[in-house]
């Protein structure tokens, strides 16, 4: 497929997510139905969607229409394209007609330059000050490609030596002892042997960054509590916490034992029956449901799904995670509430209430991160038990 045809294959797709389709439903709708299109077109496709996606607002003040077509077309003339792409030859996109005129970017409300929800704005400029808008830049942007090493299995120069084997280059981030950064070769990784050995995991730096924060002695007993796809039980099994995972959706966690047997990690899963007969642990990790908003470069399309009334929800949510929650830390344990969110309605305001109502409790840690090239929107706060 020329470029071209891949915009136009771009604008079929967002059509049906504009209709009501996820992506990856409507990208793989495409796909069985343009069987020709080999796996380097439907990567283009993807990512043409996607950014799409991240700029759905500005793209489509800039197209003159909140269409797949418009959308594509204000990203052909965002990065200077939209001679050469909508030019009606072979199976591009058909020229652009006088009523397709768009308007200059300069002329957009605030909420449009952002890409971003009108009411959401208070949130961000509440959480970020005079740096929201920044923060929102970046949030425009796609995310890199981030591995976590298994430090059970090897340290982060054999790690990156592995990759490199295949291929796959990679750079450290920072002073994080297990977090690299994919810098080429990106779809390599998940069929890489480096990967299939357990030798590395997909995870952002914040998430990575946060788990070692914890400072997690061998043989701690650690409850995730919210584990999903367990990937922060993984990471706080391979420096030798003992780790329990428990999902109120334990289909949520079907993933899990795959995962930990790859990575030579054992980890006990519990139901909410099953807590009720164990000992508190010493570290009851919370990742609790949220917005997601730090982490809307990677999931574009909930930052126009999210709703008043869902962020309402998700609140309750959160401090029904902490209520439940905090019976399950020992006397001088460890409570850590954590979201992959940026706003303090989810974040310092669920820890204001929590501590309102559990005395026993105190601060004894607080981080945040901003959302930036080399890492996610995450915050966490450490709770200790004193009584």
């Amino acid at each position: 497929m020329t470029p071209a045809a891949r915009v136009a294959a771009a604008i079929e797709v967002l059509d049906d997510v504009l209709s009501g389709q996820t992506a990856e439903r409507a990208l793989k709708r495409w796909g069985r139905s343009h069987r020709f299109a080999g796996s380097k077109d439907r990567a283009a496709i993807r990512d043409h969607v996607f950014q799409a996606l991240r700029c759905r607002a500005s793209y489509a003040w800039l197209g003159g229409a909140e269409t797949g077509r418009g959308i594509m077309l204000g990203a052909a003339r965002a990065s200077g394209q939209e001679g050469t792409v909508f030019t009606g030859e072979g199976h591009a996109p058909p020229p652009v007609l006088d009523h397709e005129a768009g308007a200059l970017i300069e002329d957009a409300p605030r909420a449009i330059k952002g890409d971003v929800q009108t009411w959401l704005l208070e949130h961000f400029d509440r959480a970020f000050a005079q740096e929201a808008d920044d923060v929102l830049a970046t949030l425009r942007d796609r995310a890199g490609v981030f591995l976590r090493v298994n430090l059970a299995k090897a340290t982060l120069p054999e790690a990156k030596a592995a990759l490199a084997a295949e291929a796959i280059e990679s750079v450290p981030i920072g002073d994080i002892k297990t977090a690299l950064q994919v810098t080429a070769n990106e779809r390599k990784v998940s069929n890489s042997k480096a990967y299939l050995s357990g030798m590395v995991e997909l995870q952002d730096p914040s998430s990575q960054e946060a788990v070692l924060s914890l400072d997690l002695a061998a043989q701690d007993r650690v409850l995730d509590f919210c584990a999903g796809g367990g990937g922060k039980a993984l990471a706080m099994a391979a420096l030798g916490a003992d780790v329990t995972a428990h999902d109120i959706d334990a289909g949520r966690m079907v993933d899990l034992g795959p995962r930990a047997q790859r990575a030579g990690a054992r980890i006990a899963t519990a139901s909410a029956d099953d807590l009720n007969s164990l000992e508190p642990f010493d570290l009851v990790f919370c990742d609790a449901p949220c917005s997601g908003s730090g982490t809307w470069r990677r999931t574009p399309e909930a930052k126009w799904a999210l709703t008043p009334e869902r962020l309402q929800e998700l609140i309750g949510m959160q401090d029904d995670v902490l209520d439940a929650a905090a019976p399950l830390v020992r006397v001088q344990g460890r409570l850590a509430y954590a979201t992959c969110s940026v706003f303090d309605a989810e974040n310092a305001d669920r820890v204001a209430r929590f501590l309102a109502s559990n005395t026993g409790f105190a601060v004894e840690d607080q981080k945040k991160w901003r959302p930036s090239s080399q890492c996610d929107g995450f915050f966490l706060t450490v709770f200790k038990r004193a009584k």
